[in-house]
């Protein structure tokens, strides 16, 4: 914990200061005499300004003019903050933009204030802040820090303390910022264009606690590049709808029954953070807050109790059956360990009610989202930014993924053949839905509060909120088995996280001394943790921290793989497709078959130069919990990996056999290649080098990242047993550029090899102008480029062999001598593989 535990109830109290709710507006005040403005003449009441508009009283009154197309809001209080969010109710459809039908944008804290005949809608500065009771503290930090004025308006009328303004101008404005995401795809400048857009005044909604506007945005813009004419009807005419929600703060007074939780990197769940400059001086001003529900039991002294508000996720009623049936009992899943916990009937999932507006920021929605191409799933917890109280989960699901798992399935499968059992096929779609029971219970576990834990695929099941892989094995038949591909329900990390981020310890000393106790039973029960910013670079350290892989050993599970992806490719043939597809599609399925063992190489280069650390405070290194430091894999181990890694870069591994050569088609007129398939260079046909190339560029990625080399010269410089950049990339060249002749059974072997030697040149000169290499660990490269650059001209070969050989060694010493009269080749693109 950051904040010092003594400063809480200070922190609690400094932030109700200037946190009073917005108050709501009587109707009955609507007859009030009208007031005279500071500028002059006295404004019109607002009962003369709102006749025959619809009234909708709630946390701030909103009028509808609807013959107009105009939406009025009275504000009662000034200076007061509440909250404002945007989200897309219709979006673009493109997986390549990211503007999702159900997306959430970020959520701000913001005040209306006077000044003279406007209103000024300000957006406080949340990230720096003093939780001081002395207001000329707080004074001082947010005078130093600037807010951001959103909009301003007149006022319509008014009576005494309450403004009429007409909000539909910001209504009409980008406030999701779908121009600035469009610009970032490189898909042009798009803006707002008033005169094709309209404020939904119908739509407009006000209760208690929120308010919900909605518009119509036309984007107008030159509709040229490729994602917005693939997904738009007019591609310069983008037009989507935004909503506003307006959200009163949640109550921080003592008698509000709930405490913000100070965060622990070990927590396994997210956190709010700002710099608070009132914090004691041997005290971090960096706050963290643990992100998470509010849940408050009923019986706070008993071990399990009911709660006074249940945690409830609704989910979207344009999911299909069986999709709709996975989605909820796989998210259903959480309950049993919110029982464990000690809450009962605290969690569940249902689906929406009909006719309720699943953009209504009170409820927790699972949205079912459609794209012109498979995507990520997205969870997101809205939160308060003062306490981490979050406010609303959004999930959003990808619709497509659950079409790639059967695909991924009938590739391996190959259920359409004459003699093919028939549960073949119904296997595939249940190892699709069950894939989507995980992904609906990962998402909303992120709407939950929870991180990813990538290293919990080290005890099995351990956690939904890792990224697994299906588990492939085959039977004793020899064939490709898929049965228990997933697992089924929460994980004891799962289990432990709810606990920790949920569970009610009392509060103060008492709480603090409790979570620490489940850090250490965490600890001593072998869970591991490990999350994002140390887990997707090519070039990661941590042998644990591993997305889609399976299995306690890397290792073995690399050569589990490797027997189902032999296995795949001998059965691969038209039997994979069914009857109606058009042939060309088995390219697009041989990618997953072909690249089965993708993931997991990265596991196994995660074991080279690799390092495992944990997260934890000062405090739990000291009381023995958990380790400090980074300990190396073994030297032993990082020699297996070496020598397993750099096989996938020989013609043995990477040639195809010739009855799968000789039955991949061109796609059909009408058809073409997409991204999901190898590129060719060879016109309509199958590229044999292209696949090749394809399959090395995964390895020499991993292999030649900067990162990786820079720690195998240190772990070398520190212990001479370890493998250091030399003998990594001796082996490499052993096993390419210098290995012994192809056997003449591999189909094109020769040609398969050069493919790739190629790739590893390419990887070679492009670490070496990264910049990225210390000045030592580049020298070492260097140098092997240099001896290699010697050999090659000392064993020149024969035939095409010796034109390679004589070509690759004219490019790289031409580098050498002088890097900038060189153009580098970029490594070849890998179909995508994730998500899966």
């Amino acid at each position: 914990m950051r904040a010092a535990p003594a400063a809480a109830p200070l922190l609690l109290a400094a932030l109700m200061m200037g946190a009073v709710p917005m108050a709501v507006a009587p109707a009955a005040a609507a007859s009030a005499p009208a007031a005279t403005t500071s500028n002059g003449p006295a404004a019109r009441p607002i009962a003369e300004a709102t006749r025959g508009l619809q009234a909708q009283p709630g946390f701030i009154d909103v009028w509808r003019d609807t013959d107009k197309g105009r939406v009025l809001l009275s504000v009662a209080a000034l200076e007061q903050p509440f909250l404002l969010l945007s989200s897309l109710p219709y979006a673009l459809g493109s997986n390549d933009v990211g503007l999702d039908r159900g997306q959430p944008g970020d959520m701000r804290m913001v005040h209306f204030e006077k000044h003279g005949a406007r209103l000024f809608l300000v957006q406080e500065n949340t990230g720096y802040i003093a939780a001081s009771e002395d207001k000329d503290e707080r004074a001082a930090v947010k005078e130093s820090f600037a807010s951001a004025v959103l909009w301003s308006g007149d006022i319509v009328a008014s009576d005494n303390d309450r403004y009429l303004i007409d909000f539909s101008s910001f209504l009409l404005a980008d406030r999701h910022g779908v121009g600035a995401r469009l610009a970032a795809a490189r898909q042009g400048a798009y803006a707002v264009d008033v005169a094709r857009s309209a404020v939904l005044a119908a739509d407009a909604r006000a209760f208690p606690d929120n308010v919900e506007l909605e518009s119509l945005l036309t984007c107008a813009g030159p509709g040229q590049a490729d994602y917005v004419r693939q997904v738009a009807a007019d591609p310069a005419s983008l037009s989507l709808r935004q909503r506003i929600s307006m959200v009163r703060l949640p109550r921080l007074d003592a008698s509000s029954g709930w405490q913000p939780r100070a965060y622990h990197p070990f927590s396994g769940g997210f956190d709010v953070n700002y710099f608070d400059f009132a914090t004691p001086l041997a005290s971090s001003i960096d706050v963290h807050w643990q992100v998470r529900h509010r849940l408050e039991k009923t019986d706070p002294a008993a071990a399990v109790s009911t709660v006074k508000k249940p945690i409830v996720f609704y989910v979207d009623r344009g999911a299909p059956e069986p999709v709709r049936s996975a989605l909820i009992e796989g998210a259903s899943w959480w309950a049993s360990a919110f029982e464990k916990a000690g809450f009962k009937d605290a969690y569940r999932v249902e689906l929406l009610p009909e006719g309720v507006d699943a953009m209504d920021i009170r409820y927790n929605i699972i949205h079912w989202v459609h794209r012109a191409t498979r995507g990520w799933s997205y969870g997101s917890a809205l939160t308060d930014p003062r306490t981490g109280q979050i406010l609303r989960g959004a999930v959003t699901l990808g619709s497509q993924r659950v079409r790639q798992d059967i695909l991924i399935a009938e590739s391996l499968l190959a259920p359409y053949g004459k003699n093919a059992p028939a549960d073949k096929q119904k296997l595939a779609e249940e190892m699709a839905l069950a894939r989507l029971r995980q992904l609906s219970a990962h998402e909303v576990g992120h709407a939950l509060g929870f991180a990813h834990n990538f290293a919990a695929s080290r005890m099995g099941n351990g956690s939904v909120m890792d990224y697994p892989h299906p588990i492939l094995k085959l039977n004793d038949k020899g064939e490709v088995d898929l049965a228990n591909a997933y697992g089924v329900g929460v994980g004891p990390w799962d289990d432990y996280i709810v606990k920790y981020i949920y569970g009610d310890f009392g509060g103060g000393a008492q709480e603090q001394a409790a979570l620490a106790r489940l850090r250490g039973d965490a600890h001593a029960a072998g869970m591991l943790y490990s999350s994002d910013q140390d887990d997707r670079l090519p070039g990661a350290s941590h042998p644990d921290g591993l997305l889609w892989d399976f299995g306690p050993d890397t290792l073995k599970t690399w050569d589990q793989l490797g027997a189902v992806r032999q296995r795949a490719l001998q059965t691969f043939s038209p039997d994979v497709l069914p009857d109606a597809r058009q042939i060309g599609e088995l390219e697009a399925r041989l990618v997953p078959v072909y690249l089965l063992q993708r993931y997991q190489g990265e596991a196994v280069a995660r074991l080279i130069g690799g390092g495992e650390f944990d997260y934890a405070s000062a405090g739990d290194i000291k009381a023995g919990i958990a380790s400090a430091g980074v300990k190396v894999t073994p030297a032993a181990v990082q020699r297996q990996a070496l020598n397993k890694l750099t096989d996938t870069l020989r013609a043995e591994y990477l040639a195809l056999p010739a009855k799968v050569l000789d039955v991949l088609t061109p796609p059909a007129a009408g058809y073409e290649r997409g991204r999901e398939y190898f590129a060719t260079r060879m016109d309509s046909v199958f590229d044999a080098f292209s696949i090749a190339e394809a399959g090395a560029a995964q390895t020499a990625g991993f292999l030649l990242d900067a990162g990786r080399v820079n720690r195998l010269a240190w772990q070398h410089a520190r212990d001479a047993q370890q493998p250091g950049v030399q003998e990594a990339l001796s082996l490499l060249l052993a096993k390419t550029w210098r290995r012994e002749p192809v056997p003449a059974s591999v189909v094109g072997g020769e040609a398969v090899q050069l493919a790739a030697d190629w790739v590893v040149v390419d990887g070679l000169l492009n670490l070496l102008d990264g910049a990225k290499l210390h000045p030592q660990a580049a020298a070492e490269v260097r140098a092997s480029v240099r001896e290699l650059v010697r050999w090659l001209n000392n064993n020149p070969g024969k035939g095409v062999i010796a034109d390679s050989r004589r070509q690759a060694a004219e490019h790289m010493a031409a580098y050498l001598n002088d890097p900038r009269s060189v153009k580098l080749r970029s490594l070849p693109v890998v179909p995508p593989g994730a998500p899966i």
